[in-house]
């Protein structure tokens, strides 16, 4: 669920997190014209576009319990060493990585393609009360899991006044 009502369809945003926008395509819905027809727009999307797709359509959710921020990436046919999960300075979590696209044979006829390809990033800001130096990452049938521990923020002791008078 947004934060902030989309007037871009399904781009997604979120007011707490500057690096939650997906990219956005803005040539995505365009009724690019086929091959035969002939028109001024008659130009193939670029490999760009592809590419944009792929980094686009990585969806991630992140889900806070009490002990811990969760964060749950389906990465569908991709092995954990094709995965690079960082945590960089200022407390942000980078998960990335490269779908390659499928070998073509010279004998092979291909009707449509519409798995994505290319490489794809996603970064969050983590919350003060994250554990950096504890961050653990768990891959399994095509799910990326990672777990951010959080540490208590200690209350600061207050110490009642009498006023006198």
């Amino acid at each position: 669920m947004s934060l902030i009502p989309s007037f871009f369809g399904n781009r997604r945003t979120n007011v707490f997190d500057p690096f939650s926008l997906d990219i956005w395509d803005p040539f995505q819905d365009f009724p690019f014209p086929t091959a035969t027809t002939t028109t001024a727009l008659s130009v193939p999307r670029s490999e760009f576009a592809a590419d944009t797709a792929a980094f686009a359509n990585t969806h991630i959710d992140w889900k806070e319990t009490p002990e811990a921020h969760v964060f749950k990436a389906d990465l569908p046919g991709l092995k954990k060493e094709e995965v690079k999960v960082e945590v960089e300075e200022g407390r942000v979590l980078q998960i990335s990585g490269e779908r390659n696209k499928e070998k073509e044979a010279k004998n092979d006829t291909w009707h449509r393609v519409e798995r994505s390809s290319g490489k794809f990033l996603r970064r969050f800001r983590l919350p003060e009360n994250a554990k950096v130096d504890q961050v653990k990452a768990n891959m399994e049938n095509g799910v990326l899991t990672v777990t951010v521990p959080k540490e208590e923020i200690k209350k600061p002791d207050v110490k009642a006044i009498d006023i006198s008078g």
